[in-house]
């Protein structure tokens, strides 16, 4: 045997080798903080969900971790799922739709009811931590005008003019929220305008009048920027939407879960509320305005 078939030979057994011990694809990345001591924090691709994730990337700093971040990565799917590879370890996240996500057939909607049943449906795995006074929950609003003029401070003060009103909100909520709002308060629109999910194209529907009642969202800064009107929910029709850590059962220790748990008690939906503005309005870097709040909060980072 010559001694270029040899070489050839030896190369071919060394790489059938190398591939048998890497037992994968070589060009897929390892999975990050597996074993590596990291806490990968992730969240999904919205500003709010953002600056949570820099709130608990700095307060896990604090404790002592080293931390890397994937911001805005996806949808609440593909959020669940790196947590489940153990390609994240902690992300932001909302107690009544993560728990409709995990129970199709959930009915609960008083905050702790949530989060009591959140807890029992969490994966194997993973866990949530202590939930957050602060919500960022569906609410009802109107024009400072609209409110003045018909007397509106709660949803069953609308309800005895909801046949003359347009309600602005997203594709989903008649199917989803029509029917409810009949059932608790007797309230049925003179008809469902389809704008967006709580953003501009809502925003700018209520403004011009093109709608009296608009859907939007608890901690939009666009609620105060406009001075609209929340309408208290006091059936509560929507479900509690509690900020709460998601966790990997097995990222974190005491000090860390701590620490995040120490984020919730100082969160409130007033003080999330103005937190956003910053990063929406003012345009803030969302890492300053979450070093701010730790500061104040007495948290280190």
């Amino acid at each position: 045997m010559n001694k270029a078939l040899i070489a050839k030979l030896t190369a071919a057994v060394t790489l059938v080798a190398l591939a048998g011990c890497s037992g994968g694809n070589p060009l897929q990345s390892s999975t990050t903080g597996e074993n590596s001591g990291e806490i990968v924090v992730g969240s999904a691709d919205f500003n709010e969900n953002v600056l949570l994730a820099e709130i608990y990337a700095a307060a896990l700093h604090g404790a002592g971790a080293k931390v890397t971040k994937k911001l805005s990565v996806g949808t609440r799917e593909v959020i669940v799922k790196g947590l489940q590879d153990k390609s994240l370890a902690v992300v932001p996240e909302y107690t009544g739709n993560l728990l409709a996500y995990l129970d199709k057939s959930a009915t609960q909607t008083q905050p702790d009811e949530v989060y009591n049943a959140l807890k029992s449906k969490v994966p194997t795995g993973l866990a949530v931590l202590d939930k957050a006074q602060a919500e960022d929950s569906d609410v009802l609003v109107v024009t400072e005008q609209t409110a003045t003029q018909n007397d509106l401070a709660t949803i069953d003060d609308l309800s005895r003019k909801c046949g003359g009103f347009v309600l602005g909100a997203a594709g989903e909520w008649k199917q989803r929220w029509e029917a409810k709002i009949k059932q608790l308060y007797g309230c049925t629109f003179k008809s469902i305008q389809t704008t967006d999910a709580g953003g501009p194209v809502t925003v700018e529907a209520l403004k011009s009048g093109q709608v009296q009642v608009a859907n939007l969202f608890t901690t939009a800064s666009a609620i105060d920027a406009n001075k609209f009107r929340k309408l208290e929910d006091t059936k509560r029709m929507y479900p509690a939407q509690n900020v709460v850590p998601l966790i990997r059962s097995d990222a974190l220790n005491d000090a860390q879960k701590k620490a995040l748990n120490d984020v919730s008690k100082a969160l409130n939906t007033d003080l999330l509320t103005q937190l956003v503005a910053r990063v929406e309005v003012d345009k803030e870097n969302a890492a300053d305005v979450a070093a701010d709040f730790l500061r104040d909060a007495g948290i280190p980072s």
